[in-house]
């Protein structure tokens, strides 16, 4: 096993269950969090970091996981405060390539390394260790961090310069927020026509029109209980952040307008799929 020490940026829903897997991979693992409650439960097998610098100075490979460009720029100044000299961070925040490149550079600087890794998957991959991530940063790099990554995720796939990670990430989540919307409205068209959830999400999954991302999103529609696996909050900021990338498409306005409004209207915290609560609230209104 390898004797790098490992530090972890970040505990929140995908941060915390990523972490663990660590932790019972057995690295040597510290970790920290903002909100100091969510690293309880690593006091008995990991240190707990009392703030950035300490874990920085703790650890060989850094792994940070943070909520948005804010976040991430907050965190990595602290970080550039430090003497990071042969240490390597992989960020697998889902933020903008032109923010993560401005702190791959800022690190380099410092004679660091840095990975773009963001990963496909919400909080039961990231539990199973099941993730894809897509990686961007040097060859090199993805080596050093490949024992790790394999440890979280099913797949490690490298796309070449820094930046070229979150590229695929947006790319990947401009996707799904056409699936789950479509999905939505469709569940909504069937129930309007007297078909029992249960049964048109069967007809769904079993047949071409379905997908991992209908498939893992059925038990919510079918409970109608959209506790947040990924949140609508979320996949808004990550449409935003790809319209700034580029994406500039007839589906495009109407994505950012129905997740805006359906934010705006108070469903920002449910779960993704929730969206069908607020279309369902404004259904046949223009």
């Amino acid at each position: 096993m390898s004797t790098e020490k490992i530090g972890f940026i970040g505990l929140g829903n995908m941060g915390h269950p990523m972490a663990k897997n660590l932790e019972k991979a057995g690295f040597p693992l510290t970790v920290y969090n903002r909100t100091a409650g969510k690293a309880e439960e690593f006091k008995a097998e990991s240190k707990v970091a009392g703030d950035i610098k300490e874990l920085v100075e703790n650890s060989d490979i850094i792994f940070t996981m943070l909520t948005n460009d804010e976040a991430a720029k907050d965190v990595y100044r602290q970080i550039l405060e430090l003497n990071i000299s042969e240490k390597l961070f992989v960020d697998m925040s889902t933020i903008s390539p032109e923010a993560s490149t401005k702190l791959a550079d800022a690190v380099k600087i410092k004679e660091a390394s840095f990975l773009d890794a963001p990963v496909a998957g919400s909080t039961k991959p990231a539990a199973e260790g099941t993730l894809i991530f897509m990686v961007g940063g040097d060859e090199n790099d993805v080596e050093r961090a490949k024992p790790y990554l394999e440890k979280l995720g099913k797949q490690i796939k490298h796309l070449g310069k820094n930046g070229k990670g979150l590229a695929a990430k947006l790319s990947v989540n401009y996707f799904i927020s056409t699936l789950y919307k479509g999905l939505a409205e469709t569940i909504l068209f069937s129930d309007h026509l007297g078909i029992e959830r249960k049964d048109m999400l069967e007809i769904i999954n079993e047949s071409a029109s379905g997908s991992g991302a209908t498939k893992v999103k059925t038990p919510l529609l079918v409970e109608d209980n959209y506790q947040p696996a990924f949140s609508l909050d979320l996949m808004l900021k990550d449409i935003l952040l790809a319209k700034n990338a580029g994406a500039d498409f007839p589906l495009s306005q109407t994505l950012i307008e129905t997740y805006q409004s359906a934010k705006n209207d108070g469903f920002g915290k449910d779960d993704v799929i929730g969206i069908i609560n607020y279309l369902k609230k404004n259904q046949g209104q223009k």
